[in-house]
């Protein structure tokens, strides 16, 4: 495929990418009429986003993990059969799976021969991800697609709040027009260039090549303790997605979410419940952190997973009220 250049003319740049994926809403969508698509386990944000608009929701769930792969057979016939959904959010790497969208399933939807909505791709992570996997450059050919990235993740830069889409030129007019005045404070935009430049790049290839490492030791590392299971999504980015087992070896929600409530009460080691999502079971997100960090984690994991997987029972009452607050924080 021939891709031309991207220009300033292709960009947004708004307060995060949780600007754009607003923004995106206020520009394409009716309150109390539109619906956009999303595909379960996702980043939550979509779905606070088209709540806070009135926007309705269709739900498509990824294929079953491992491979957490597009039902795009299925996406295209919503497509083609539900009514007025404008918008489809993709996320890769996805979050909570840590798994890549095939591009020939991102090109299957954006080649619908009826439906004319915009495709979202989400790549918050993508720095993660082996090289060559981004699809920024794709909007030069589609102008019906949007890739939205950030300086949140690889960079460090979380609090600066920063985000960018691409996209064609008419969207990027659009999206511009809903920008607020002075949205981007000085600081920010002085840091943003800075973390851009070679030097703030090469920085950020340095701690990323640090990340993948412990990433690595991770999957080697994890399988050795009693209680962790199957890793169950991809490893593209700064997580991965384990599940836990109860003393019968079967993925347990129950005893995931007391690891969860442990491990921060007791050892200040904070991960991510995602018992709750679909084809999730028992999984715990895990961030890669430092070496130093890496090492207390593992032991406090092992500590934890023996003293929960050892203990008589767990009482079931408020369990699920609970399972649902501690997956429902969105991150």
């Amino acid at each position: 495929m021939h891709m031309g250049p991207i220009t300033p003319d292709n960009l947004f740049v708004g307060v995060g990418s949780d600007e754009a994926i607003d923004a995106l809403l206020r520009c394409f969508c009716v309150p109390g009429q539109d619906r956009i698509l999303v595909c379960p386990p996702t980043y939550g944000m979509y779905s606070v986003s088209a709540q806070v608009n009135d926007v309705g929701l269709v739900k498509i769930p990824l294929l079953s993990a491992p491979s957490f792969a597009l039902d795009t057979e299925k996406v295209t016939a919503a497509l083609s059969n539900e009514k007025n959904i404008k918008l489809v959010y993709l996320c890769s790497p996805g979050n909570p799976t840590g798994s890549l969208l095939a591009k020939e399933d991102v090109k299957a939807i954006l080649e619908h021969p009826t439906w004319n909505g915009v495709v979202v791709l989400d790549e918050a992570y993508i720095d993660f991800a082996p090289e060559g996997s981004s699809l920024a450059e794709w909007v030069a050919e589609w102008p019906n697609l949007v890739v939205m990235q950030t300086l949140s993740k690889a960079f460090g830069m979380a609090g600066i709040r920063l985000g960018a889409a691409f996209t064609s030129p008419p969207i990027a007019r659009l999206l511009n027009s809903l920008k607020a005045p002075y949205s981007i404070s000085s600081p920010t935009s002085a840091l943003a260039s800075y973390a851009v430049s070679k030097e703030g790049l090469s920085t950020m290839r340095a701690n990323r090549e640090k990340i993948v490492r412990q990433r690595t030791r991770l999957i080697k590392e994890l399988p050795k303790i009693k209680g962790v299971g199957r890793l169950r999504g991809g490893t593209a980015s700064n997580f991965l997605l384990y599940e836990i087992l109860n003393a019968k070896g079967e993925p347990d929600n129950i005893i995931a979410l007391a690891v969860y409530e442990k491990l921060a009460e007791n050892k200040r080691v904070v991960v991510r419940f995602r018992g709750k999502e679909h084809g999730c079971l028992g999984c715990l997100r895990i961030t890669v952190g430092t070496e130093e960090e890496v090492t207390r984690f593992l032991a406090s994991l092992e500590k934890t997973l023996a003293e929960v997987n050892g203990g008589n029972s767990f009482a079931a009452v408020n369990e699920e009220k609970k399972e649902v607050a501690a997956n429902g924080i969105v991150a």
